[in-house]
């Protein structure tokens, strides 16, 4: 089966946010293969000119790319259900989401779940998380993916990495996901626990 990858993109009025961000990914997933020549994204993308977007690069091994725009509308995210699952791997922005898929089914009346590996929290299954503990907000150091805004947020002392045990979340008072078309949203700085169901 062909191996593809996706980058998310966001597109406000035809400038793209980040996009060296996506373009470092993109070279070190290649890279990974292999592959050191790289498109640069740049040269190829061609945005909408006006109003917010979700572009979505797909590409694989073989050097096939396409881009597709979206207009953006924001999942609004209340509730996170805890759901464990020890053996997914998405080291990789890979454009097969099936897994994460089957596991989102498992929300119940949750807006998302967070994933949970041998009892550390990880991402839910559109973002990375952050979690503050009163002086600094700390994210798990055992993301399932490495994603754009986390960098971001990592390379500029926003944000640090540790693990955080699942039993951790009563002792942090905010929680955000942040991915590249929300940036960094808080979704609660009341207790942790009323947005776990």
């Amino acid at each position: 089966m062909k191996i593809e990858f996706l980058e998310t993109i966001k597109v406000i009025d035809g400038s793209f946010y980040h996009l060296e961000y996506h373009q470092n990914r993109y070279e070190q997933t290649l890279g990974s293969y292999g592959i050191k020549n790289c498109t640069e994204l740049q040269d190829i993308l061609e945005a909408p000119p006006k109003g917010l977007y979700r572009c979505r690069v797909v590409y694989d091994l073989d050097g096939g790319l396409t881009q597709e725009y979206h207009p953006y509308k924001k999942r609004d995210i209340k509730k996170l259900k805890l759901i464990e699952s020890n053996s997914l791997s998405y080291e990789k922005k890979f454009a097969n989401r099936e897994a994460i898929d089957a596991l989102f089914t498992q929300r119940g009346e949750c807006d998302d779940i967070l994933i949970v590996q041998n009892g550390l929290l990880t991402d839910t299954t559109i973002a990375n998380i952050a979690l503050y503990d009163g002086k600094e907000w700390w994210t798990p150091k055992r993301a399932l993916l490495a994603g754009t805004t986390r960098q971001r947020a990592l390379d500029n002392g926003f944000v640090k990495e540790r693990d955080i045990q699942v039993d951790d979340l009563k002792s942090y008072s905010a929680l955000a996901v942040m991915n590249a078309m929300i940036d960094f949203d808080i979704i609660t700085d009341k207790k942790i626990e009323e947005i776990i169901c």
